[in-house]
């Protein structure tokens, strides 16, 4: 027997949620049920409580995506399970087909070695906060970068601080003193040894990652790993990754043939000559970057967070190994997975086109002002009618707020947020801050309707 579920929704969207539902020819039944108040997001748990009088035989409830409050009490009160749709009507269809499929993203195989570069001319202090930010951004490994002929007398402090706040850590320098003080200090890890330095490796315990000898140098770098694996040692292989127009695309080939001729082997790319040189968003350098990780089997990364535009290549390069696990655990092309990486477009950005709008603003009865965007550009209305513009200042002259400061600084935010969704193509949605994905540190939040907007306007998602 089908499920049957019951659609809480209010008077503005009920006839949309019902053609909707037609449309999807659902596996279950359902009943809409219109619950007294015109705009749906405006639903909370208690008045749901107060004025639902029959639950028409269903098995679950589905109520707006922006109803608030506790829905666990709520579901217990009513003994039946409760849960929240989408914020939009127009993604119920993909709710329904895709909330039961959503990846796992809990997991990954690659581990980030983020770099704390120039560490010579870092505090002890500094070094620990800074390596408490990349723990928190998805940082394995806190890699300690060397300066060449710089002395660096704090150096066993800080790994050993480092060690005894629980940190895994790697020294970073071509200079054989650095490494061997760095190992003997408890480091986990020192990169970069080759060829002519494997003895570095038999004096202490941290894993060496290797590099040619001289730059390209393949031969030498499989020498290197013959003698590694003759002593049963474990170590990371690095062929170098190049920056563009400087042999990047023969240094993807070169990993290519390190992994072909050692199927075996642990690799590991060093992003940053990609993220940190190239003027682009590096979201989606990193996406490609650690989808080639992903097909290579390249398990190690070292990322750095020098250049201002990279300043969130870290947290990027988490999200991006845990799609690309996904999707390569699934056998799916990395999409549909997670839209952290999307920060300046979306997949969907206009939910409703302009006659759908145009039919919701010939429903409105009141005074309050309700902002969308369509492909068109932007729109504004209340019960005096609907202007469309693509430039927010056409709009001021037709509101009638001039002697309202408040709420024509409300509408002013709004209008600004409407525009840049609308010229980028992003979602837009009124009194919520845009969404930016893993670009920015922001938590999603709404506006306080009582503390932050003017009288005469309402929350309007439907």
């Amino acid at each position: 027997m089908s499920e049957h579920i019951l659609f809480l929704t209010g008077k503005l969207a009920e006839k949309q949620l019902r053609n909707i539902l037609e449309k999807m020819q659902p596996e279950f039944s359902y009943t809409v049920h219109q619950l007294g108040l015109k705009v749906a997001a405006l639903m909370t748990a208690d008045m749901i409580q107060r004025r639902l009088t029959d639950t028409f035989g269903a098995d679950r409830i589905l109520v707006p995506g922006r109803c608030r409050g506790d829905l666990d009490v709520l579901s217990n009160t009513l003994g039946l399970p409760i849960d929240r749709g989408p914020e939009e009507l127009k993604d119920l269809p993909q709710y329904f087909g895709k909330a039961a499929q959503k990846p796992d993203l809990s997991r990954y195989s690659v581990k980030i070695f983020a770099e704390i570069t120039d560490a010579p001319n870092v505090s002890v202090e500094e070094v620990v906060n800074r390596a408490y930010y990349y723990k928190k951004n998805g940082a394995d490994v806190i890699d300690i970068g060397c300066l060449p002929s710089t002395a660096f007398p704090h150096m066993e402090e800080i790994i050993r601080t480092l060690k005894q706040e629980g940190f895994m850590v790697s020294i970073d320098s071509l200079e054989s003193s650095d490494l061997l003080r760095g190992g003997k200090a408890g480091a986990d890890y020192m990169l970069s040894l080759h060829e002519s330095t494997l003895w570095i490796a038999d004096e202490v315990a941290a894993t060496p990652i290797i590099i040619p000898e001289k730059h390209e140098d393949l031969a030498s770098l499989d020498r290197a790993i013959k003698v590694l694996q003759a002593r049963n040692r474990t170590f990371i292989v690095d062929p170098i990754l190049d920056p563009l127009h400087f042999g990047f695309t023969q240094s993807i080939v070169r990993y290519h043939d390190v992994r072909k001729n050692h199927p075996e082997v642990e690799i590991m790319m060093g992003v940053g000559n990609i993220t940190e040189l190239t003027h682009a968003d590096t979201a989606g350098m990193n996406a490609l970057l650690l989808g080639i990780c992903s097909e290579l089997n390249i398990n190690q990364i070292l990322a750095t967070e020098v250049s201002k535009h990279a300043c969130r290549a870290i947290k990027e390069a988490d999200l991006a190994r845990r799609i690309m696990f996904a999707s390569k655990e699934h056998d799916t092309l990395p999409k549909h997975i997670d839209p952290g990486l999307m920060s300046l477009h979306e997949i969907a950005p206009f939910p409703y086109s302009l006659e759908e709008i145009r039919e919701l603003a010939g429903q409105i009865t009141d005074p309050s002002f309700r902002i969308q965007t369509s492909a068109e550009g932007l729109h504004i209305f209340n019960r005096d009618g609907l202007h469309s513009a693509t430039d927010p200042f056409d709009f001021f002259p037709k509101l009638h707020v001039e002697n309202d400061g408040g709420h024509a600084f409300y509408l002013g935010v709004e209008l600004a947020r409407a525009e840049i969704a609308w010229q980028l193509g992003k979602r837009y949605t009124q009194d919520q801050a845009l969404g930016w994905g893993c670009a920015t540190d922001q938590t999603e939040t709404t506006v306080d309707l009582h503390t932050f907007k003017p009288a005469g306007t309402t929350l309007q998602k439907k």
